[in-house]
């Protein structure tokens, strides 16, 4: 599958190297061309494109920016029409211990008023870098949940299809307004690896009872 990351941050660094591990093509994409070039370097396979119009060609492109930076760079990478979108964004206060949108709408929403022709599906929001980069086993047989929220059965599939080749399990979470509760799920995961002291090396998944 051809991808292309926007964001060369911590989520997005670990996107790059999990997806190219996995034999993706992916490109990475910044405002900070040295750091998506240093990102690239970084992981064999991987290239840096200009941030503008860096959508072009890709089948997936994966939204790895906080999300006060989200809709510069959506309307940066071009014309998003027609392709999956996976939004990894939470709409975080700048002490990240609350929300800035939530209730009757989600970061996930608001963005697809931006970019109304993509297929937009919200997920990998409630891991850290930590694990996204490190991998989805837990030891003891247990794998960290990817949660897939979306309006788009097509982009549904196209989130599992990267989340399983990575390894982690993947949850339907529904259609996109359930956005508004999957942002909340990670604004407790991040209250509780930072306010809470639990570190990094932690995320909620879904369990089933045999």
């Amino acid at each position: 599958m051809k991808i292309t990351v926007l964001g060369a941050g911590n989520m997005g660094a670990a996107f790059v190297k999990q997806l190219t591990r996995a034999g993706h093509q992916v490109s990475v994409a910044s405002r900070d061309g040295a750091k998506a070039a240093q990102v690239a370097a970084a992981n064999p396979g991987a290239q840096a494109v200009p941030a503008a119009g860096s959508s072009v060609g890709a089948d997936v492109v994966v939204l790895a920016t906080g999300y006060a930076d989200a809709a510069a760079a959506l309307r940066a990478a071009g014309d998003l029409t027609g392709k999956v979108l996976v939004d990894i964004t939470n709409p975080l206060t700048e002490d990240y211990m609350g929300l800035t949108v939530g209730h009757s709408t989600s970061a996930a929403e608001e963005l697809s008023k931006i970019v109304p022709g993509a297929e937009i599906v919200k997920a990998f929001n409630t891991l850290f870098a930590q694990v996204l980069a490190e991998g989805p086993d837990f030891g003891g047989g247990r794998k960290v949940s990817v949660f897939v929220a979306s309006d788009s059965e097509r982009a549904k599939q196209s989130a599992a299809v990267l989340a399983e080749s990575i390894g982690f399990q993947v949850v339907d979470a529904g259609g996109l307004k359930n956005a508004r509760y999957l942002e909340p799920l990670a604004g407790l995961n991040v209250y509780l690896g930072y306010g809470a002291g639990l570190g990094t090396a932690i995320a909620p998944t879904w369990l089933r009872k045999a």
